[in-house]
Formats: structure tokens, C-alpha cells, sequence
């Protein structure tokens, strides 16, 4: 019993002790509790003040930097607005200098280009002048000779007609001739004084040769050299008279025309054989008759002789129809020299068409010159117009205020 009330006890002890000690446990657990509130709490507030501070800062720092930006935008754009306006300025007065140099470098281009033309053009005339002075005095003098020519041809032609009018008083003066050329040499240096005679009085020195030498060997009386393609003509002054004295002889020495023509005939062959050379000479000779007396009996009463003579390619002339083609080979000695003449101002002419070429083409230069100017200029002003606008547009655009999102973030995190 008593045991049991000792035991009894015991457990109540030890259920006060338990129960003391769960109840002790209890406020334990309750100051614990409410200490990690504190604590807790304690913590809350600590980190929601530092939180606060920190908005508080990002707060002031953004507005610092919205100030700053603002200022930097402002002092930024019153610099570019500077900026742009001194280069505004600066190309305002390239272009009006430009288009300056531009005008006077038109007007000094146009001033050289007006005395250019004026000088070449007074060139030009005074040497159209003298050039149509020049061709003026060539064709008057060739006129004048011309008509020289003309007047001694018809003089000539004249005196011939006259010649013939007179062939009979001619005929009956044979005899004074017979006596004389009764000497073959007399009669030979009579044709050849005769003929020299009358070659030096028509026609220059330049354009005949007396005993002249050709290649094969042959010497003929008198040469005439005239331009080509006639080229040179021998004229042969031997002429045998001792058949025709005796066509006109009396009693038993007279003979019959027979043999006149054959001496005729024979002269003719050797002319044409011997002075007619092909690739030296022209094609013809002249047998010179240095009696107008025989050169009437050839053509009155043998035209069969001057037929033959023709064929031959031999001309029959007389003192007076020789003066005929020596003053027809003085024309064309004197065409030949007018149309050299002619060449010149022909050359003269070409150099002047040069002279025009080279001045077109000068021209032409300049006038791309003043298009290539006129073109860059107009460049210069695009350029210009194009650099004013993009200016004007940089001017118009307005500078926002810069945006937070990042502080609008940093704010929402803080408040959770």
C-alpha cells in the first residue's frame, strides 16, 4: 500500500514534472515564437528601409540624370543648331563665290572668245584679201596676156591672109631669091638666121635650143621645149630649093614638078625619121620653108605634098605661119603658167580651209568647255539645294525627353 502510494506519487510527480515541463516547453516555444516575430519583423523593416533608400536614391539619380540629359541635349542641339548654321553660312558664301568666279570666268571667256574671233576673223579677211588681190592681179594679167595673144594671133592670122593675097607678086620675085640661095650653104645659114630670128622674137629663152643634141646622136636646128605632154619639137630649117629653082628655070634646064615633089617627099621622110623619137620627143616635127614663095607653090599647087606631110606627122610652115605656132605654143607656155599660179592659190586656199578646221575646232573645245562649266555648276547647285534641305530637316527634328523603364522596373521590384 504503501508502495502503491509511493508509486502513486511518484506518478503524479512525474506527471507534475511533465506536465511542468510540457508547459514550460510551451512558453518556451511561445518566447522563441514571438522572439523570430521580432526578429522577423525587425528584418522586414530593416530591408524595407533599405529598399526605400534605395528608390530614394535611384529616385535622385534619375532625376539627376534627366536633368543632365536634358542639359547635355540642350547644350548639344543650341551647338549643332551653331553648327549648322556657320556652315549654312559658310556654303551660302562658297556658292555666291563660286557662282562669282563662275560669272567672271564666263565673261573672261566670253571676252577672250569675242577677241579670239574678232583677230582671227580680221586674219582671216586680210588674208582673203590679199589672197583675192593676189587672183585679181593673176587673172587680170592673165587676161591681158590673153588678150595679147589673142590680138597677135589675129594680127598674124592678118598678115597670113595678106601673104596669100600677095603669093603672086611673092612668086615672081624667085628669081631675086634664086640668086640669093644660090649657094646650098648660104641658102642652109639663111634658114637657120631666119629661124633663130624669129624664135627669139616669140617665145622666151627657157622654151627652145638651137642645135640641139638629141640621144641617138641626131642635132636638129632648133628644139622647142614646151610643157607636157607636148613636150619637145624639132624644127628642121634645110630645105633643098635646087629642084624648085628649076621648076622655074628657062630652056633646057626647066623640069617638070616631078621632081620637086620627090625632093619634097624625101625631106619629109628624113624629118620624120630623124627627129621624131618616140619617148623623147613629140609626136611631130616642123620642116621650117624659109621662103614664103615655096610654102605658096607647096599649098596651091601640091596639097597631095601637105597631105603626106601630115601623115608623116611633119607641119609645113613659112616665116609667117611659123610666128603663128610660136605664138600658139606662147599661149600655152602662159596657160601652163597661170595654172600654176592657180595651184598656188589653190595651196594658199587649202591652208585657209586648215586655218578654218583648226578655228572650228578651237570652237568646239570651248564650247564644251563652257558646257562641261555650265554643267558642273549646275551639279554644284543640286548639291547645295540638297545639303540646305538636309539642314532645314535637321533643324525640325525635336530632341524627346528620354524614357525610365528600367527605374519603372527597379520600383515594382522593390515594392515586392
Amino acid at each position: 500500500m504503501t508502495e502503491t502510494i509511493m508509486l502513486a506519487g511518484l506518478a503524479v510527480l512525474t506527471l507534475a514534472a511533465i506536465v511542468f515541463l510540457v508547459v514550460k516547453s510551451a512558453a518556451h516555444g511561445r518566447a522563441l515564437d514571438e522572439l523570430g516575430a521580432r526578429q522577423l519583423e525587425s528584418a522586414e523593416q530593416r530591408h524595407r528601409a533599405m529598399l526605400l533608400d534605395l528608390h530614394d536614391g535611384l529616385v535622385k539619380q534619375g532625376d539627376r540624370l534627366t536633368t543632365a540629359l536634358t542639359d547635355n541635349s540642350e547644350r548639344q542641339r543650341n551647338s549643332t543648331a551653331e553648327e549648322l548654321k556657320a556652315t549654312r553660312d559658310t556654303l551660302h558664301a562658297l556658292q555666291l563665290a563660286l557662282s562669282e568666279n563662275l560669272g567672271q570666268s564666263r565673261e573672261a571667256m566670253l571676252v577672250k572668245l569675242t577677241e579670239t574671233t574678232q583677230s582671227l576673223t580680221a586674219k582671216i579677211d586680210e588674208r582673203l584679201e590679199q589672197i583675192s588681190g593676189k587672183v585679181n592681179e593673176r587673172l587680170d594679167e592673165g587676161f591681158k596676156k590673153t588678150n595679147e595673144t589673142f590680138t597677135n594671133v589675129m594680127t598674124r592670122l592678118a598678115t597670113i591672109d595678106e601673104a596669100q593675097k600677095k603669093i603672086e607678086s611673092l612668086t615672081g620675085s624667085v628669081v631675086s631669091l634664086q640668086e640669093l640661095l644660090g649657094d646650098k650653104r648660104a641658102r642652109g645659114a639663111f634658114g637657120e638666121v631666119q629661124l633663130e630670128a624669129i624664135v627669139r622674137n616669140a617665145l622666151p629663152e627657157t622654151a627652145f635650143e638651137f642645135q640641139y643634141t638629141f640621144k641617138r646622136g641626131v642635132r636638129a636646128d632648133c628644139v622647142l621645149k614646151l610643157p607636157p605632154p607636148t613636150g619637145l619639137i624639132a624644127i628642121d630649117s634645110k630645105f633643098p630649093l635646087e629642084n624648085f629653082e628649076r621648076m622655074f628655070a628657062e630652056g633646057a634646064e626647066r623640069i617638070t614638078s616631078a621632081a620637086f615633089k620627090l625632093d619634097v617627099r624625101k625631106h619629109i621622110d628624113d624629118i620624120s625619121n630623124k627627129y621624131i623619137i618616140p619617148g623623147e620627143t613629140n609626136d611631130g616635127a616642123i620642116m621650117f620653108l624659109p621662103a614664103e614663095a615655096v610654102f605658096a607653090e607647096v599649098h596651091a599647087r601640091h596639097r597631095d605634098l601637105v597631105d603626106y606631110a601630115q601623115k608623116k606627122c611633119v607641119w609645113i610652115t613659112s616665116p609667117t605661119t611659123l610666128m603663128a605656132v610660136l605664138t600658139t605654143a606662147q599661149s600655152v607656155i602662159r596657160s601652163v603658167e597661170t595654172r600654176a599660179q592657180i595651184h598656188i592659190i589653190k595651196d594658199e586656199l587649202h591652208k585657209l580651209g586648215a586655218d578654218f578646221g583648226r578655228f572650228q575646232s578651237r570652237m568646239d573645245n570651248l564650247a564644251r568647255h563652257i558646257e562641261q562649266a555650265k554643267s558642273d555648276v549646275d551639279e554644284v547647285h543640286v548639291s547645295s539645294r540638297k545639303i540646305t534641305e538636309r539642314f532645314a530637316r535637321i533643324e525640325r527634328v525635336e530632341l524627346d525627353a528620354p524614357e525610365q523603364p528600367k527605374l519603372r522596373a527597379v520600383d515594382s521590384s522593390a515594392e515586392q
